[in-house]
């Protein structure tokens, strides 16, 4: 279990890594109510590296099922501003920003999709400051995770003793099995910045996706997109690593530019429900049609929130060699789950996958092709036997990925 020098290992590594907290700054940790020895362990370290002041926001899957079985319909759209002051108060006093997902994925399974999809736009729109400035680098963030209860017994049912081995699967795709976590990481980055130098020296105006589970994709690319990878650079000039773990390199799809079907490899968690077996049909950009063989409704009402999530706003390669597929385990958690499989979003693009693009507004990001929307949402679409194919513009053909993993 993440305990003792190990847990202090891992914390060193999101606040040094991963936010990169700096002297003097603040920082906010949203929190699994049952994990408040997590919390308190962050908390030191980060005091410990010079944290002006540490926030916890605690969160808790039982009273927020609570609330939308049972709020009144007005009061559950209702974000209150108090709420929305004390996110933009981390905006504007460039707090850091640390969220440990661990929810349960099946907590809201009984749960009106309507009543879920309705709270999650009014919260979207509310938060509207906090999170652009999140997609744009605005602030230091970083996406980890620990092991809850009824998580881990979902990703190991027929365990013993399910949070240790959630636990241990944790820590290997943090890399914490190796003697210097740290240096590790660094190397590791380094790797994942030269396959984005690779793709960035080749200026593909579109990829190709193909596998035997159907999915047979063209997503041409932003002008003038840029293609990430872990490292990133805040407004402040301070890198950062957004999410940990991370084994992407990404970039922006443009958004009338993506044609034909694609299949989702790998379940989603969305909202405390679980999506699977969904195809998604794209005419010059467009979802054009649906289907789920679990959890269309919700499906259909996430791509229904507002016009860009008819569209998606970031495609990103990962190998099938990465530690997370090889692990061969199912996360139902999107940070592990889409770190396994090359992925696309559904919804907001980074602007930082333009260039310049945190200068532009939001019409001259549009017209370079990328998408906007209150929502940004991955799903997996990668399998053992994918193939990925750059085009140039001047239509040569080369060959990214062969079953399933880099060729470069």
């Amino acid at each position: 279990m993440l305990t003792g020098k190990k847990l202090e290992s891992y914390a060193e590594l999101v606040l040094k890594i991963g936010v990169n907290l700096q002297k003097g700054q603040g920082l906010e940790i949203a929190c699994p109510v049952e994990k408040k020895d997590i919390a308190e362990a962050f908390a030191k370290i980060a005091y410990d590296l010079g944290a002006s002041i540490v926030n916890i926001r605690w969160q808790d899957d039982v009273i927020d099922r609570l609330k939308f079985e049972n709020a009144d319909i007005d009061r559950l759209l209702e974000v209150p501003k108090w709420f929305v002051k004390s996110k933009n108060y981390l905006v504007e006093n460039n707090f850091c920003y640390v969220a440990i997902a661990a929810e349960d994925p099946s907590a809201f399974k009984n749960v009106s999709p309507e009543r879920l999809s309705k709270a999650s736009e009014a919260r979207s729109r509310a938060l509207k400051k906090f999170s652009d400035a999140v997609m744009c680098n605005g602030i230091r963030w970083c996406v980890v995770s620990v092991p809850t209860k009824e998580w881990a017994k979902q990703v190991f049912p027929e365990s013993d003793n399910p949070e240790e081995d959630l636990s241990v699967a944790i820590e290997n795709t943090m890399r914490l099995n190796y003697e210097n976590p740290t240096a590790c990481w660094e190397q590791h980055i380094k790797t994942l910045d030269k396959r984005a130098e690779y793709l960035n020296s080749h200026d593909f105006y579109a990829l190709h996706f193909k596998n035997s589970l159907g999915t047979d994709l063209t997503v041409g690319l932003a002008d003038n997109h840029v293609w990430l990878s872990a490292k990133e650079y805040a407004k402040d000039g301070v890198p950062f690593v957004a999410n940990m773990p991370t084994e992407e390199v990404f970039t922006s799809p443009h958004r009338e530019r993506v044609d034909g079907v694609v299949k989702s490899a790998l379940p989603l968690s969305y909202n405390g429900k679980i999506i699977d077996g969904f195809t998604l049909t794209f005419k010059k950009g467009k979802i054009v049609k649906i289907n789920a063989r679990v959890g269309e409704e919700t499906l259909k009402k996430l791509i229904e929130t507002d016009k860009g999530t008819f569209h998606i706003g970031e495609v990103a390669l990962i190998g099938k060699n990465s530690p997370i597929a090889k692990s061969k385990i199912l996360f139902y958690n999107t940070l592990f789950d889409e770190n396994a499989s090359c992925h696309l979003a559904i919804g907001k693009a980074y602007p930082t996958t333009i260039k310049g693009g945190n200068n532009l507004d939001k019409e001259e990001l549009k017209k370079l092709g990328a998408n906007d929307s209150v929502e940004h949402v991955d799903f997996m679409i990668g399998t053992p036997d994918l193939t990925v194919t750059g085009i140039t513009k001047k239509g040569e053909k080369i060959r990214i990925f062969e079953n399933g993993d880099w060729v470069i």
